[in-house]
This record gives structure tokens, sequence and C-alpha cells, in this order.
């Protein structure tokens, strides 16, 4: 047990059989409350508006390292820390309300040699970016950005790698370029891709982070507290970053919150932080949260989607959680 739970704190999942690739059929069981024993739907500055754990016969379904939604707030990309792009498009009931996932397909990723590797070595992918006409993927190991072609990702080579300001002897091989973000075109960053990695420290033990082109290229770093390391974070349309944070111990257990950092904070030689907005516990419906994205529903309001990597492993579960982000300034925006 002890052993499968420390499995979890290092990232580690298990491959799959590539044969195994191509349209999966996914189970969704319907999560209605988010805290055990509770009707409670506040949790910080996020409402809770349901939830799915996912399951397959397919055995590559797992491993969820991030997620990206199309403009259209329903198909999505997500990457495998095995080396696969998962595909596929959420399901609503009449009230709007998450009741599955459909249209299902998970594919290898093809490296710059056009090869794949389904083990955890040159394509243990981590962060995804959505941007023009580009899939940008954060690799950990080999540390790297790679720039696939959109359309087409799915059956082509980078065509790409963009250079990082970090050297690679200062990332740690699991615990590096976990978080892959584009700021949007109207903020300072314009539209610049950031990277911040999970558990590599600089020397006064800040998180390392860049961003990685734009007019503010450069690298900065997050304030780092205790168990907590970054596992993902997006844009909001106000140029701040949310920040998804995660721990795992034998004292405190599972935890995830999501940290605000103000986008005109972010800049070269900074060192930013940012207000809790949001944290769960053991009691909730977590899991090894990795993944978050955000969009703007039909009725003006921001919904974040978070998304969770099973490791593979029977003690964990692949979730798929929606919530409403509460901020009257964000409504606002357009």
């Amino acid at each position: 047990m002890i052993a499968a739970l420390a499995g979890l704190l290092a990232g580690c999942s298990f491959a799959s059989d590539p044969d195994e690739a191509g349209p999966a059929a996914i189970q969704a069981r319907l999560i209605s409350t988010f805290s055990s024993g509770s009707d409670q739907s506040r949790f910080g500055a996020l409402e809770f508006l349901g939830g799915l754990e996912l399951s397959s016969d397919n055995p590559l379904l797992g491993a969820i390292s991030a997620i990206r939604f199309r403009p259209d707030q329903r198909h999505f990309i997500s990457v495998l820390d095995t080396g696969h792009w998962l595909t596929g498009a959420v399901e609503r009931d009449e009230a709007g309300r998450l009741k599955g996932i459909g249209d299902v397909r998970i594919s290898p990723m093809i490296d710059r040699d056009g090869g794949t590797d389904t083990g955890k070595g040159d394509l243990d992918a981590e962060g995804l970016a959505l941007r023009g006409d580009h899939v940008l993927v954060s690799y950990e190991q080999y540390h790297r950005v790679d720039i696939y072609p959109d359309p087409g990702f799915e059956i082509s080579p980078p065509d790409g790698t963009i250079p990082l300001p970090i050297p690679r002897g200062q990332l740690r091989a699991n615990r590096s370029l976990e978080a892959l973000m584009i700021a949007p075109k109207s903020s300072p960053l314009a539209g610049g891709a950031v990277v911040v990695a999970e558990d590599s420290l600089d020397d006064q033990g800040n998180m390392l982070a860049a961003v990685l082109d734009g007019p503010l290229q450069g690298r900065f770093a997050v304030r780092h507290y205790g168990d907590f390391g970054v596992s993902d974070g997006v844009f909001l349309p106000d140029g701040d970053l949310l920040l998804l944070e995660r721990r795992f111990g034998l004292i405190h257990g599972l935890g995830v919150r999501i940290r605000r950092i103000a986008g005109a904070d972010i800049k070269p030689g900074a060192v930013v932080d940012g207000n809790v907005i949001f944290e769960a516990g053991s009691r909730d419906q977590i899991d090894n949260m990795e993944g978050i994205d955000v969009f703007r529903a039909a009725d003006g309001s921001l919904h974040l989607i978070l998304v969770s990597d099973d490791n593979h492993s029977i003690l964990q579960r692949s979730l798929m959680l929606e919530f409403r982000l509460h901020d009257e300034n964000l409504l606002s925006q357009n």
C-alpha cells in the first residue's frame, strides 16, 4: 500500500499495449456532491457544478496530465504521460451538467524521429497548450516544449521546439515542466507561452518558471510552499494566472488547491505569489489532480474543468470535475 501511494507522489504511470490505440468507449459515473457527507456547493471562489468518474475497457485510459478545450467548449484535447493523445467531447444533460464524454480516441504521440514511446521516457507529456494552428506540449525527463501542427497533431511529429531559458541541468527528471499555459494576447505577455516547474527549485527554494517567448521572454520564479507542487495552470481572460497545485503526504494526505497569480507580476526576474482561492482534501472528491482549463459558459460565467491522473492504479481514479468561478470583475470582461 505504501509503495503504491508513493507511486502517486512520484507521478508514476504504467505503459500499456500500443495496439489498444484508437476509439475508446468511456463509462462515466456521476459525481453530484463534492464534499463527503455534505451538500455544500461553494468552496472558496469556486462553486461545484458536477463531475464524472471515468473508466474504460481500453487500458490506455488514464494518466491524464493536461486538458484543453476547443472554442466550442465541448471538444477537448488531452495528453497522457504514457505518450498518448486523448481527444473527445463532453456530453451534458438538459440542465447543462456533465453526464459523460464521447467521441473518444486515444493515439500514440509521434516523436521528432517519427517513432512512438509507450513508456515513461522521451514522451512523458505533462503540459499542454493551444495557440493558433499549433499544439504545444511540455515534457519531463527529456525536458522540452515541442510544437505540433493543428490539425494533424495526432499523426505528425513535432515541427518545432521552443528554446528553454531554464538550464536543463536545473530541472528534476520527474518534477519539471508540469504546467504550460498561453497568456491572453491582450495581456502584457502578449500571447506568450509560460511554463512552471513542479518541484524544480532555485537557490531560494522557489519553483522555476519562464516566459518562453513574446515581449517579456525570460525566467521568473513562483513562491513555493510546503508540500505543494504545481501540476498545471491556465490564464484567465483578465491575464491573471490560476495555478493548480497538489500534495500528498502520510501526515496531511491528499490535497489540491488553486492559487491566483496577478498577471501583471509575471516578468523576467520576478518572484510571484498569489492568494489561494480554492482548497480541498482527502474528504473531498479529488485524486491526483493534474489538469485544469477554463472557458466562458453561455451565461457569461467562467467554468473550470479539473482532471486527474490515475497513474493506471486500482487505488486511484480518473476524474473530471466542473466548477463555476465567482469573480464579478471577470464576468464583465469579453
